[in-house]
């Protein structure tokens, strides 16, 4: 699997915190333990989301944004249905919701790719 915004350095950071993913029951487990989800904050039957959490491993969080923010430097003349979702996304909620949201994505696909045993691939276009 390929998967851009990804590089060598994260793919190894992941592979180091989570080791096979077995550990976490699913993929918005694993973005909740890097930081990557929005607090909750609930009352009287009423949830409201706040800003992400910021728990777990800075460093991987951080990888893991980096990796987003290049993803989205690069999506000008790109026409694919990622790149598509991601202008849209940019356009209705903002550049860093974005790149939060990206980023938490790449943390899900990670953890099924190491939950399920495929081998991770550097993206040529991914450095």
């Amino acid at each position: 699997m390929q998967r851009p915004g990804i590089g060598p350095v994260t793919a190894s950071a992941l592979l180091a915190s989570i080791g096979n993913g077995h550990d976490f029951k699913n993929g918005r487990q694993i973005a909740a333990w890097i930081g990557l989800v929005p607090g909750q904050y609930s009352s009287g039957g009423k949830s409201r989301l706040g800003r992400i959490t910021k728990a777990g491993d800075a460093y991987l969080r951080s990888l893991l944004v980096m990796g987003a923010r290049a993803i989205l430097s690069g999506l000008s003349d790109k026409q694919d249905g990622f790149s598509r979702w991601a202008r849209r996304l940019v356009e209705r909620r903002g550049y860093w919701r974005a790149v939060v949201a990206i980023a938490a994505k790449n943390a899900r696909l990670a953890w099924a790719v190491l939950h399920y045993g495929e081998d991770f691939r550097l993206s040529q276009s991914t450095a």
